[in-house]
C-alpha cells in the first residue's frame, strides 16, 4: 500500500526548532519529488520546500530559506524539514505529498497531487 507519513509536529516557541518527518512505504521516496506544503488557518496549501533527490535538487519558499533544511534519508525511505528559528507565520498543518506523473519539484501546483500524508500540525507561539 502506497502511503506517507508525517510526523514531529508540535508547539513551539518562536525562534525554535522542530523536525518533521515524512516515511514512505509501498514505493521508493528517492524516486520521486517530495513536496512539502504548508495549509495556514486561511485553508491555502503552499509549498515550502522540495527535494527531488535524482536530479539533486532542493527547493525552499522564499520566506523559510537559510531557516529550513530538507533531506532525505534513503535507508529510512524517509524525507525530514528541519525547521530552525521559527516564526509565528510558519504555523499551520504540514504535508508532505507528491505526484507519480511529475518528476521535478514544482513551487505553486495547479494541479492536485495523488499522494498525500494526513498532516502533522506546527504551531509557534509564546
Amino acid at each position: 500500500q502506497v502511503q506517507l507519513v508525517e510526523s514531529g509536529g508540535g508547539l513551539v516557541q518562536p525562534g525554535g526548532s522542530l523536525r518533521l518527518s515524512c516515511v514512505g512505504s509501498g514505493f521508493i521516496l528517492d524516486h520521486y519529488p517530495i513536496h512539502w506544503f504548508r495549509q495556514g488557518p486561511g485553508g491555502e496549501r503552499k509549498v515550502v520546500s522540495c527535494i527531488a533527490s535524482r536530479d539533486d535538487i532542493k527547493y525552499y519558499e522564499t520566506s523559510v530559506k537559510g531557516r529550513f533544511t530538507i533531506s532525505g534519508d534513503n535507508a529510512k525511505n524517509t524525507v525530514y524539514l528541519q525547521m530552525n528559528n521559527l516564526k509565528p507565520e510558519d504555523t499551520g498543518d504540514y504535508f508532505c505529498a507528491t505526484d507519480f506523473a511529475i518528476t521535478f519539484c514544482d513551487s505553486d501546483p495547479r494541479y492536485e497531487f495523488d499522494r498525500w500524508g494526513q498532516g502533522t500540525q506546527v504551531t509557534v507561539s509564546s
